[in-house]
């Protein structure tokens, strides 16, 4: 007998959506509508702001706020709105959950807390506590590579246990361990990796939070469908089609390459915030031939 159809609380493709900026740094909201609008209508079922690749360490709390009733805005009841919410400071995120909660946010991201690497315990406390702010379903984000610590199994089990926290978007790359849960619970499984996005779908996940999805929402989706449709051929010939891209926007560090990537199509990017910077000309023209044979056609 077949499993049980697992929930997909968000839909099944999701881009987490750079934040445009101006030429002078400042914050372009109408920059962000038109990239969440030209999301949604290229397959997209949700937006992600504020999140890894939307800079959110650059931006502050009031910015993170407008952005979100800005691409709430945009989008109306088209797609859901996930509000980036992971800080290392729990009483921070809970508060940040609560101003997405009242801006409009449908949805909550919260990343493992970075740097300070805290115990499990403390992980627990801190999911709960963020899920106790608001009224906002959560999605966990486990990604050791950038926060240097991973979610293990117990934890999600134990956090699993309420009731709005309903996802992970993962990252950790152990498609093992990320079976071992949703064998235990229902979480739902989002792929937070482009290039694990159609192995994470062949053990139950059920979407992606995408930085691909910028350039290629249609064909994922089409990927998503396929494979959801039962034509795994057809998904596996989508998924090497997408390699060069997989490859490619993230020869440097994500969000350089992406906003690279829509000042080459025409669309609402601007300068990273430094840290960051921008991509260079080398990178830029590598990156254009990457674009061209994943199949995106340049203006």
């Amino acid at each position: 007998m077949a499993p049980p159809p697992r929930p997909v609380p968000f839909g099944r493709v999701l881009t987490a959506m750079v934040t445009p900026f101006d030429a002078d740094g400042g914050l372009d909201l109408d920059g962000a509508q038109r990239l969440a609008e030209h999301l949604v209508a290229h397959g997209n079922d949700g937006i992600v702001v504020s999140g890894t690749t939307g800079e959110s360490a650059t931006t502050s709390d009031d910015e993170k706020d407008r952005l979100v009733r800005a691409v709430v805005e945009a989008v109306g009841d088209r797609a859901h709105v996930l509000a980036g919410v992971g800080t290392s400071d729990t009483a921070h995120s809970c508060e940040l959950a609560r101003r997405a909660e009242k801006a409009g946010a449908t949805g909550l991201l919260a990343v493992t807390p970075y740097y300070s690497r805290p115990p499990q315990e403390g992980l627990v406390r801190h999911f709960t506590a963020i899920a106790d702010a608001s009224g906002l379903p959560v999605m966990l984000y486990d990604i050791p590579v950038r926060t240097g610590l991973a979610i293990e199994t117990p934890t999600l089990l134990r956090v699993a246990e309420h009731e709005r926290v309903v996802a992970v978007k993962d990252a950790k790359g152990d498609l093992g361990a990320t079976s071992l849960v949703m064998l235990a619970t229902d979480l739902a499984y989002y792929s937070g990796d482009d290039v694990l996005n159609l192995p994470l779908l062949s053990v139950g996940g059920c979407g992606f939070v995408s930085v691909v999805a910028h350039v290629a929402g249609e064909r994922l989706r089409a990927l998503a469908d396929a494979h959801a449709g039962g034509r795994p051929d057809e998904a596996t010939r989508l998924h090497l089609e997408l390699m060069p891209l997989y490859t490619g926007m993230f020869r440097t560090q994500g969000v350089i390459l992406t906003k690279a990537a829509l000042t080459l199509l025409g669309l609402p990017a601007g300068p990273l915030r430094p840290p960051l910077v921008d991509a260079t000309p080398e990178q830029v023209q590598r990156l254009a031939a990457d674009l061209v044979a994943g199949g995106v056609a340049l203006p």
